[in-house]
């Protein structure tokens, strides 16, 4: 029998809060203190431009170096950082687009599920939109990143034309993609359990990369597995987490975990499950 670790216990208690827990760090990425620290970049998927942003993008910061020729190192040093700690936990727990798309979820409102393939997209839109397209043809590229990006026709043009309409002066408006871009997003977070981060976010392709080999983890207890299947009904992204607990479509929002004989766990590198013998009758 495996018991559970201090680590998997704790998950275990902070699972039933954990928009809670993205509501606390959704106060760090939107700059209560006025801070605007552009000229560092957080792990998470935020528009720069945004009124409330507290620091800059990580994936529009990777865009604009590309586009200049230059390696970011910072930016990349980050984002390996985080993804080796936590891979796409930040994903799940800590990305206020991320949020956003789970507080829409909870509309009972008909969902459609993705293809598996689906996320493959994402590898895509990092490769083209972030890296080849800004490196080529640099920031005017229709294809730019930041000029389809729905966060940041969220985030900063919305706020933006707001406030333009509210001084009566001339609005902005956005390019006709990007517009369309956003409304479809806006009608399939009704629809579909984060359509954004399964299928398109280039940050979150990158942190999917270190899913397998991250010091925090899922951990499959083979010998605690009923084969009940709980844990398939659990997943919300149609991953068979018993056979892929570290998937990298995967965004750790841990409640598989809730699985009744406790055969998947959080655990990480830094403390090892203990295994426990049943005592033997005399």
């Amino acid at each position: 029998m495996v018991e559970k670790t201090k680590l998997s216990v704790l998950a275990s208690k902070l699972l039933p809060w954990r928009m809670g827990v993205q509501s606390v760090f959704l106060l760090a990425w939107l700059d209560p203190l006025g801070l605007r620290l552009h000229n560092m970049c957080s792990p998470v998927f935020h528009c720069y431009a945004c009124p409330l942003s507290t620091f800059a993008c990580p994936i529009g910061v990777l865009a604009q170096f590309s586009a200049l020729h230059i390696f970011p190192f910072v930016a990349i040093g980050l984002l390996i950082a985080v993804g080796v700690l936590f891979g796409s936990l930040i994903c799940g727990w800590a990305c206020p687009f991320g949020f956003l798309q789970d507080l829409v979820a909870k509309v009972p409102t008909p969902k459609f599920d993705l293809p598996k393939w689906a996320g493959n997209l994402r590898y895509v839109v990092l490769i083209v939109a972030v890296l080849a397209v800004p490196y080529f043809w640099g920031e005017e590229h229709w294809l730019f990143i930041c000029r389809v990006c729905p966060a940041g026709a969220l985030e900063a043009a919305v706020p933006n034309m707001t406030g333009q309409a509210i001084a009566g002066e001339k609005i902005a408006w956005p390019n006709a993609l990007k517009l369309t871009i956003l409304g479809v997003f806006l009608i399939a977070i009704f629809f579909m359990k984060r359509p954004w981060c399964r299928m398109l976010c280039p940050l979150g392709a990158i942190f999917s990369l270190f899913n397998r080999v991250s010091a925090f983890f899922v951990r499959f207890n083979a010998d605690e597995c009923t084969d009940c299947e709980r844990c398939h009904k659990l997943c919300e992204y149609d991953i068979e987490p018993e056979k892929s607990p570290n998937d990298s479509r995967c965004v750790r929002c841990l409640e598989c975990t809730n699985c009744g004989p406790s055969a998947l766990t959080f655990g990480s590198i830094f403390e090892h499950s203990k295994i426990v013998t049943p005592p033997t009758k005399d």
